[in-house]
């Protein structure tokens, strides 16, 4: 029997480390939101973006790929065309949970991922609501 979203969810946030791809500068958009999240909740996070070399003080990293260590889950708050490329990164880096950010998915995002083995949260929570996010 498939996992209820909310099981997903709790599998997703059991791990210890975790990246954010599309993590921005810019404390107005999501990918620095979701970051902070993490940072709030006292989680590992790798900041993950290919501009820009350090998001809230924390060291980014332009892939997956490139981490320091394999992360738990990823969340990714990116454009959709840009998820899917994310989804292949995250199988060669044996990522097995990603949380696709509403916005980010696509169908054929998560019918990759889906295929590939991945576990994947989509079109639904949001990381800062579960985490309980604040300004």
């Amino acid at each position: 029997m498939p996992m209820t979203e909310q099981e997903q969810i709790n599998v997703f946030l059991s791990g210890t480390s975790f990246a954010v791809v599309g993590a921005s500068q810019d404390r107005s958009k999501y990918g620095n939101k979701v970051l902070r999240s993490y940072l709030q909740n006292d989680r590992k996070v790798y900041p993950v973006n290919p501009k820009v070399v350090e998001v809230e003080g924390l060291t980014t990293y332009p892939d997956l790929v490139s981490l320091p260590e394999r992360v738990h889950g990823v969340s990714i708050v990116t454009p959709p065309a840009i998820t899917e490329s994310v989804v292949e990164q995250a199988a060669q880096s044996h990522i097995q949970y990603l949380w696709m950010q509403p916005g980010a998915e696509s169908a054929a995002a998560v019918e990759r991922a889906e295929a590939l083995g991945i576990n994947v949260i989509a079109g639904g929570a949001c990381i800062l609501v579960v985490q309980g996010y604040h300004e």
